[in-house]
Parts: C-alpha cells; sequence; structure tokens
C-alpha cells in the first residue's frame, strides 16, 4: 500500500523540493526575458518544455538534490536570454526563428507553402472565416508570422504599407511581381 500513500518523510521532502525548485522558477523567469511568457517561438517553447521537465524532476526524484535543480534551471534562463539576444544578429535570426511566409497571394492559396508550414487549406480557411473574410478573392496577401499569426491584407485596401513591405521582403518562397 505504500505506492499509494508514499514514504511520509520522503513526502515532506518532495513538497519542500517543490516549493523551492517553484519559487527559483519564479525568481529565474522574473528576472528573464518577459517574452517567454508572450506567443512562444522555438526557443520559448523549447525552454518551457526543458524548465517544466527540470521543476517536475526536481520535485519527485528522490535522487536530485534542489541544488542540481537549481543550477539546471538558471542556466536554462540564461541560456534563453542568450539566445533571445543572438536574434538580433542577422545570421542566427535565420537559424533561431521562422521567417514569414506568405499563405495567400491575390486571392490563391499558396498550397506548397501551406505544406511547408504544416498546415491545411482548412486550417487557413477556418483562421479566415473567424476573422470574417467571406472570399479568398478578396485577399492581396495573407501572411504567416514567425509565431504563428497570420496577418490578412485585403485586396481593396490602401497599398502595401511599410510593415507589409518588410513582412513580404523577410518572407521565405515569395518573389513579388513588380508593376
Amino acid at each position: 500500500m505504500s505506492w499509494i500513500s508514499g514514504n511520509w518523510p520522503e513526502l515532506g521532502i518532495v513538497a519542500g523540493k517543490a516549493a523551492l525548485i517553484y519559487a527559483t522558477a519564479l525568481v529565474g523567469l522574473r528576472l528573464g526575458e518577459r517574452r517567454t511568457l508572450a506567443q512562444w517561438t522555438i526557443i520559448d517553447f523549447a525552454t518551457a518544455v526543458a524548465i517544466g521537465a527540470i521543476v517536475g524532476r526536481t520535485a519527485i526524484a528522490s535522487t536530485q538534490s534542489y541544488i542540481t535543480g537549481a543550477v539546471a534551471l538558471l542556466t536554462l534562463i540564461a541560456v534563453h536570454r542568450l539566445a533571445s539576444r543572438l536574434r538580433f544578429n542577422v545570421v542566427f535570426s535565420e537559424l533561431l526563428d521562422h521567417r514569414v511566409r506568405v499563405l495567400v497571394a491575390h486571392g490563391q492559396l499558396r498550397r506548397s507553402q501551406l505544406r511547408r508550414c504544416g498546415l491545411t487549406d482548412n486550417d487557413v480557411f477556418a483562421h479566415l472565416r473567424q476573422a470574417g473574410v467571406r472570399h479568398l478573392g478578396d485577399l492581396r496577401y495573407v501572411l504567416y508570422e514567425a509565431k504563428g499569426g497570420l496577418t490578412i491584407v485585403h485586396e481593396d485596401g490602401e497599398p502595401d504599407t511599410e510593415l507589409i513591405e518588410a513582412g513580404l521582403n523577410g518572407s521565405v518562397g515569395f518573389h513579388r511581381q513588380q508593376p
């Protein structure tokens, strides 16, 4: 029956380590980049999964000390901060971040780009319907952003703005026809 109730003295140790590693995670994340809690990029997701594993293992593994877990946790936070800074370098940015992809251009789905992003027509259609789009022909562009969101540019809107131009110029697999 000990597999249900456990060993009472060990349970106190587990609770203590769980509280300590949780407090360490809160302090470390508070001192780290705020972006970790915003929409996630690849580096954010990898860090969150690793932090979760460390917090969980440190709390319940009798063979892992709190100090070992805390060092691993704080190291991950420091490496995440470094990776966040490296994103400002063009070479590292291309390695660490997804680039913008153009999923719709002038009312036409670009299925090759959908496949590269792991999206189906229905994935895009659902998002467009939720955004109030009724016809693909009403769209100039749908940009799949680095953090997974979609930017919808209507065909009848104003000419491409500076930000739309930046997205198109930074996209991969899209070359605009010049008028």
